[in-house]
């Protein structure tokens, strides 16, 4: 299993409705940037990413598991190469992990979060994946 962290604006798709998407899930639209779409093409179905909500929360608030592969991104214009994966809710944070609270743990320093915030769709390594579920009271 690969881990990876996703995030979305709460304005525009919160935590909140990811889990009334229930069971099923979702895809993962409007993905577009490259290094982003190379990332969810990497990912397998049964991963997990952490459910980061960006703007001005910046924090991960919940964990999901990759349901399908990547696949062509139904929003994207006619021609376009961007793809998604289906995701559904596995679990909230008992407490959010801050990207403040990231970037003063010194064992995260080299974390993708960390060093290219910008980035929407990162991978997170096993021990980096470990800490922060630890810091948010997830399994």
């Amino acid at each position: 299993m690969a881990y990876w962290l996703m995030k979305s604006e709460p304005g525009s798709w919160s935590w909140d409705e990811q889990v009334k998407s229930g069971a099923k899930g979702t895809a993962w639209t409007g993905v577009r940037n490259f290094q982003a779409k190379s990332n969810l093409t990497k990912m397998k179905k049964g991963d997990r990413a952490f459910f980061y909500h960006s703007g001005e929360e910046k924090a991960v608030v919940g964990v999901v598991e990759i349901t399908r592969d990547h696949y062509p991104d139904p929003t994207a214009k006619k021609g376009e190469p961007w793809a998604v994966v289906d995701v559904k809710a596995v679990a909230a944070a008992k407490t959010p992990v801050t990207l403040a609270a990231i970037k003063a743990e010194p064992k995260l320093k080299a974390m993708v979060l960390v060093n290219n915030t910008r980035l929407s769709v990162q991978p997170v390594t096993a021990e980096e994946w470990r800490l922060v579920s630890k810091m948010g009271g997830l399994k």
